[in-house]
């Protein structure tokens, strides 16, 4: 004989009192929203970081560019150390044609290809093409990503790229991602978050697996 599952508990019963103190709180609250909401009256291109020692930096950036696909919008990427491994978001965004624009520019990182000089120029090829895209008044959004990397590592300038940052088209929404951002570049952005680490399998032994870390 089969156990019945358990039954779902029982929802809390709302009188017409507390439901109405809620109906008046909601109230007040959508008000001072609203107001708030009202006040915000610039529209601009942000200049967006995504950093910090937590997953899901590259993953965020990439939700971006679906969103702006959904508008109709493209989207320019240009993947900086990256480049070694065959992405699912590579492959995903492929299926939109030419409304993605995308660069896989590194060639690994720096632990694997073990030569400063091929890093550096890998880099300064990457920016280079990250330039041209910025000046392309077609795209909507540039992704840069694992850009702090090669900062990081002093394989560009920070100064030039910094400089190109603010010369950027005034609706043109930039994406920077990757550990250890430069103070430099936190102090240039419109938008930073911090991508923190409180659990990751890695260190319970488990390997990067297709369709999570690529």
């Amino acid at each position: 004989m089969t156990t019945p599952p358990p039954a779902p508990p029982s929802v809390p019963a709302v009188d017409d009192a507390t439901a109405e103190r809620h109906r008046a709180r909601m109230v007040k609250r959508k008000a001072v929203q609203d107001a708030e909401v009202a006040e915000k009256t610039v529209e601009k291109g942000l200049l967006m970081v995504h950093t910090g020692p937590g997953k899901g930096k590259s993953t965020a950036a990439f939700g971006l560019a679906l969103r702006m696909l959904g508008h109709g919008r493209r989207v320019g990427v240009v993947q900086f150390v990256k480049g070694a491994w065959e992405t699912g978001e590579a492959r995903a965004l492929a299926s939109f044609g030419d409304a993605v624009v995308w660069h896989t520019m590194g060639e690994g990182f720096t632990w694997e290809t073990q030569d400063l000089r091929r890093d550096i120029a890998a880099a300064d090829r990457a920016w280079t093409r990250a330039e041209a895209m910025m000046a392309d008044p077609a795209i909507a959004l540039v992704i840069l990503d694992e850009l702090n990397i090669a900062l990081r590592y002093d394989y560009l300038d920070l100064g030039r790229v910094l400089a190109t940052l603010s010369a950027r088209r005034p609706g043109l929404h930039v994406v920077v991602t990757g550990r250890n951002a430069k103070p430099a570049l936190l102090a240039a952005a419109d938008l930073v978050t911090e991508f923190g680490q409180v659990k990751h399998p890695f260190a319970a032994g488990v390997k990067a697996q297709q369709g999570i870390e690529f």
